[in-house]
């Protein structure tokens, strides 16, 4: 493991490392509203095996970190966060569109790689100051998503300890300024998160 602050990250598990490749044999990806390649988490959730692996890979990761709770993103972050939170035996709180939810704060609305939409919203008393949360969802891309659930955090009062993905889309890391796409450092940057980062299992 590595020594980040005063904690250990468990390092057993290597972003596109053995397990990440036999893993990735269970993730195909289709054309879908004008991205290439559409990764579809389906293709292991009907592997028990797989999904199971999955978990105990992103439990052993934050089992020695130190978080107290861990944030799905709607909605596939639903799916991925509620079995890596038991794992952990921590709560698992649900980031859902707006008009979702009662009792709830809402972030700036934010932009994805296909369009723009209404931030996200988590119940006010889910987060308290002070609480090192995880953020979970199957994919990051441009980062909008996840950008508008670090804000959330932070609006409560709490600490991202790292926003966690099946599968990172390294092209939107930091593109060239002339390639025309959205950059995930820059947005980050912009929003002074930067500071925050990101884990993929799996990179493309």
């Amino acid at each position: 493991c590595v020594i980040k602050s005063s904690n250990c990250i468990n390092m057993s598990y290597e972003q596109d490392g053995a397990e990440a490749k036999e893993i990735a044999k269970y993730l195909p990806y289709f054309p879908f509203k004008g991205i290439p390649r559409f990764y579809d988490i389906g293709g292991f959730l009907e592997k028990p095996e797989v999904f199971q692996q999955i978990v105990d890979i992103f439990a052993a990761r934050y089992d020695s970190i130190g978080i107290d709770a861990v944030a799905g993103l709607d909605a596939r972050g639903f799916i991925l966060g509620p079995p890596i939170a038991l794992a952990l035996k921590k709560p698992f709180i649900m980031m859902r569109k707006k008009g979702k939810m009662p009792n709830s704060i809402s972030s700036a609305d934010y932009n994805v790689e296909y369009g723009k939409r209404a931030g996200l919203t988590v119940q006010r008393d889910k987060i308290s100051k002070g609480d090192r949360v995880l953020i979970i969802d199957d994919l990051v891309a441009t980062g909008g998503t996840l950008s508008s659930a670090v804000s959330l955090v932070h609006l409560c009062g709490g600490t991202v300890v790292e926003c966690a993905c099946v599968v990172e889309i390294k092209m939107f890391i930091d593109p060239p300024a002339d390639s025309g796409l959205p950059s995930r450092t820059k947005l980050f940057k912009d929003m002074d998160i930067n500071h925050v980062p990101v884990w993929g299992l799996i990179s493309e």
